[in-house]
């Protein structure tokens, strides 16, 4: 499997892909591309970007760097590289709540199809519950998860209770690497802790299998809280430190500065709810940060907490 397949299914679903020397990218927002596979570390040159940008009209770009790159946010890929992932690697109070998951749901591989059809209750409660502002409506969601019903290496789990779906997880498969691509569960069911039995089986599971070396499940996000990463880090796995870049056009360089970033985060607190301007926060933070040392910069907290930002700040 291959980034190849990993972009067919992205233009299935409507996005613009590209090609560039270093990378694939697609259309994550309106003018704005990301480059994949996520856990890619790259270094495209500047006269790669320019081009890019020009060429296609974009406003913006965002791409993974690895930290020894000379720009960029400190930052964090949450992954799982221990091929001897198991039980007795979780704290205490974690493994309790496998085991606890265990007893109430049965975790298992499922048809995409059926994620197709079933999963959307399980997105619109998660995306309510976490306080997210997502516009995409039901057939938007379930043709995503149809387009890669035929494409090798994609894959469905999830969590039932019963013949209920009360939480689930696509993954993509790349060489010897997977993907965490989604993962949804209803509150109804997280007391009873089947997002943790989800977690754990699956986790196990994948870095059982011959050839794969990590799981990537998440990007240092943009706009959301580090406590949406605490979960993930309590399940074992860890901040793998690499620099977040990004680039704008060279005709919103000039104005892009201190005053820009204060006037869009009072817009973001003005107008509580609108989808795009955390996200546009977020990439103006990331871009100013990114072009400070990195001993001046202001880094996660999961780094600070694991002596990250010790040597850079000596």
């Amino acid at each position: 499997m291959n980034a190849e397949i990993f972009a067919e299914w992205l233009r299935r679903q409507g996005h613009r892909v590209v090609r560039t020397e270093s990378s694939y990218w697609y259309d994550a927002g309106t003018r704005v591309y990301q480059a994949f596979p996520y856990h890619w570390l790259i270094q495209p040159s500047e006269a790669e970007l320019t081009e890019f940008l020009r060429r296609k009209g974009a406003i913006g770009l965002r791409y993974s760097a690895p930290v020894e790159s000379p720009v960029g946010q400190i930052s964090y890929h949450v992954v799982c590289e221990n091929p001897q992932y198991r039980m007795d690697l979780l704290d205490r109070r974690t493994r309790q709540n496998v085991r606890n998951g265990l007893n109430h749901c049965r975790v298992e591989q499922v048809p995409l199809s059926r994620l197709a059809e079933e999963g959307w209750q399980l997105e619109i409660d998660t995306v309510d519950r976490q306080g997210r502002h997502v516009k995409v409506d039901k057939e938007s969601w379930s043709r995503r998860y149809r387009a890669a019903s035929d494409l090798p290496g994609f894959e469905a789990w999830g969590a039932l209770v019963g013949d209920r779906l009360v939480a689930s997880i696509m993954m993509f498969r790349m060489d010897d690497w997977c993907e965490m691509i989604s993962q949804q569960c209803h509150r109804d069911f997280l007391p009873a802790r089947v997002n943790n039995a989800m977690a754990f089986t699956v986790t196990q599971a994948i870095m059982r299998r011959p050839g794969i070396l990590s799981i990537f499940y998440a990007l240092h996000s943009l706009d959301a809280p580090s406590s949406m990463d605490e979960f993930k880090f309590r399940m074992g796995y860890a901040a793998k430190k690499v620099r977040q870049r990004v680039v704008f056009h060279p005709w919103l360089t000039p104005v892009i500065g201190s005053t820009c970033r204060s006037v869009v985060d009072g817009l973001v607190r003005m107008r509580r709810g609108h989808p795009a301007l955390p996200k546009v926060a977020g990439m103006l933070r990331f871009y100013l940060e990114g072009k400070r040392p990195l001993g001046e910069q202001s880094w996660p907290e999961c780094l600070v907490q694991g002596g990250e930002a010790a040597g850079a700040r000596s």
